[in-house]
């Protein structure tokens, strides 16, 4: 009797769309083959604090959205707001300051989810709009020391005040923040605000899951904060667990799994001898060597990798914060941020349609951030 072959799992099916987390899987076992390492340094490179505060940043805010708070935000917001251009520029103001207190990942997670609501219920353009608050928290934290990973980092070591670090970055982010703005004016239509007949019905609302979300991510902000984010993320999980399963479930694990192999394969290329002794060459004392190094770093393993292969080699702190911080702009990798935004929006094309619109955004940026910078400086 002929057998009928099974459908394959759904984890397989998945699997085979997920070609990031393929090609940076790839990319960190072919590595571990050929250039084996302790597993201290494979350790040091997941960082897994990272991960863990990614994790309970994704748990809080798909309990948000499972209470129904984001979608009567929507719709106030939508009844509020009758131009498509000014909705834009609302929600890119907002992810960029959101960006500067909460870093650039959580600004992400409150924003991206709030826009695919609105899109659903108007003619809102759902992937011109993901793009837009993802250059816009690039830009946005580029401000702030706490506004992204890079920026603590730097941020610490500078041994600058709060005040001294944000006004040291002023003129950087204020150009990113003027093209940002400048791109949302002009690639959004100047329309009205149409409703989706069937679409505009406010949800149901769990007030008991939306409180308790909130506080849960504002708890998350702050262990991430104080370093923290394992045991926050650990105990977050686990009242999920015990409270909320259907929330848990619907977890975006893949992503988690895409991230661990990015940091695997990012950390141990950054550290192969043959691209050191390349450094080694190069005279980061030079702005202009640093900030093109920096640039390129970023677009090659992401601005944080970036700069942690750089600050042992640059006597100029707020250079290379500059650098990574442009460097977040043109490639997808160049910023986690980017991917972080392209997964939450799930569009077709996207990847492609971001790099259309990123790539120039860099070109166009980087020479008008240097020039700025260095004329103020």
């Amino acid at each position: 009797m002929k057998r009928v072959p099974r459908d394959r799992p759904d984890w397989r099916l998945r699997l085979g769309n997920e070609w990031l987390l393929l090609l940076f899987g790839a990319l960190a076992i072919g590595l571990a083959l050929a250039d084996p390492r302790p597993l201290t340094a494979y350790r040091h490179w997941l960082q897994l604090p990272t991960l863990a505060g990614l994790a309970g940043l994704l748990t809080a805010i798909q309990g948000v959205r499972d209470s129904g708070l984001v979608q009567r935000a929507a719709i106030a917001l939508v009844a509020r707001t009758h131009c498509l251009r000014s909705l834009g520029l609302l929600l890119v103001a907002w992810t960029a300051l959101l960006s500067m207190v909460l870093t650039n990942d959580v600004s992400l997670f409150l924003i991206v989810p709030l826009t695919l609501v609105i899109s659903d219920m108007t003619n809102l353009p759902v992937l011109r709009m993901v793009i837009l608050e993802a250059l816009a928290v690039n830009a946005g934290s580029t401000l702030s020391p706490v506004g992204n990973p890079q920026n603590l980092l730097l941020w610490q070591h500078s041994k600058l005040s709060f005040l001294g670090f944000a006004v040291a970055m002023l003129p950087a982010a204020a150009v990113m923040l003027s093209l940002v703005a400048t791109l949302t004016a002009l690639w959004l239509p100047q329309a009205r605000v149409q409703l989706t007949p069937g679409k505009i019905a406010p949800p149901p609302i769990s007030r008991r899951l939306g409180s308790w979300s909130t506080a849960a991510l504002l708890l998350m902000v702050l262990a991430l904060e104080y370093g923290q984010a394992i045991a926050g993320a650990s105990l977050l999980l686990a009242s999920y667990a015990l409270l909320a399963r259907p929330t848990l479930r619907r977890i975006d694990g893949w992503l988690l799994l895409t991230f661990a192999a990015i940091f695997l394969g990012l950390g141990h290329l950054a550290n192969l001898p043959l691209v050191r002794h390349g450094l080694d060459q190069l005279d980061f004392s030079q702005p202009l060597t640093l900030y093109v190094s920096g640039i390129v770093a970023s677009q090659l393993i992401s601005n944080v990798p970036a700069t942690v292969l750089l600050l042992d080699r640059t006597p100029d702190v707020i250079a290379l914060a500059v650098a990574v911080n442009v460097g977040g702009f043109g490639m997808a990798i160049g910023s986690l941020a980017n991917l972080i935004a392209l997964r939450l929006a799930r569009q077709p094309s996207s990847l492609k349609q971001l790099h259309l619109v990123s790539i120039p955004f860099l070109l166009l940026c980087a020479p008008l951030v240097y020039l700025t910078w260095r004329w103020l400086a």
